[in-house]
């Protein structure tokens, strides 16, 4: 019979998203393949908004250093998602 694993901790849970969200980028390897896909950023915005609903259903039940890594993680991947929409835009010359 298999030992079941070391617990997951509400911040793992929360890195394990971000980790996706950083696939989806396309910012690091999948790790099933090893290989860096192509952006994907309608699921990228998705993974935010999944990550910024559990902050909101969360307030106020977190731990300091969660509640931290929550606002931190949000603000960051936001910003990644516009500079990944500047980096998708093409410029046409006449």
């Amino acid at each position: 019979m298999e030992q079941p694993g070391p617990a997951i901790t509400f911040i793992d849970f929360i890195l394990s998203l971000a980790r996706t969200t950083a696939v989806h980028f396309g910012d690091i390897e999948e790790p099933e393949t090893g290989q860096r896909l192509p952006p994907n950023l309608p699921a990228a915005a998705q993974m935010v908004e999944i990550i910024a609903m559990l902050q909101e259903r969360t307030r106020g039940n977190l731990t300091e250093p969660e509640e931290r890594l929550m606002d931190d993680l949000l603000y960051e991947l936001r910003m990644r998602y516009v500079q990944a929409q500047q980096d998708d835009r093409r410029i046409v010359e006449p």
